[in-house]
């Protein structure tokens, strides 16, 4: 078998450039945090703001933010296609910031009881993940 047949098997690594291109195409990503020390998982709409960080909304009452304010997160957004599971993925890690929303500031974080969400990014890091060989996902 010649080296241009033989299926990726490993994940090609994207640098912080690529990553952030990629995150700014998908609308709906993935917040991980801790509460009472076990990990939890949910999703949520975001988009970039000017300085590359991650901006979600919540309510400000919630567990959620309760549990991110001031903490170390991880956000994950990506595609895989159903078809051949190719795809990628992005994580950033960053410090969580919880702030009421200036009158100022984009129309889509604000509304009654909502406050916005900041992930600083303190390191980025993505994936490609290759298609599956034939038959295979």
């Amino acid at each position: 078998m010649k080296p241009d047949q033989i299926p990726p098997t490993d994940h090609t690594a994207l640098d912080e450039q690529q990553c952030m291109k990629l995150l700014a195409t998908v609308p709906v990503g993935r917040i991980v945090y801790t509460v009472r020390a076990l990990p939890a998982v949910m999703p949520a709409r975001y988009h970039l703001g000017e300085d590359g960080s991650v901006l979600l909304r919540a309510a400000a009452k919630s567990e959620l933010v309760r549990a991110v304010s001031g903490a170390l997160v991880a956000f994950e957004a990506g595609e895989v296609s159903g078809s051949d599971g190719s795809g990628w993925s992005v994580t950033v890690l960053g410090q969580a910031e919880v702030a009421a929303v200036p009158r100022q500031h984009d129309t889509w974080l604000r509304g009654p009881g909502q406050v916005s969400i900041r992930i600083r990014p303190e390191l980025v890091t993505g994936r490609v993940l290759p298609a599956a060989p034939t038959g295979r996902i």
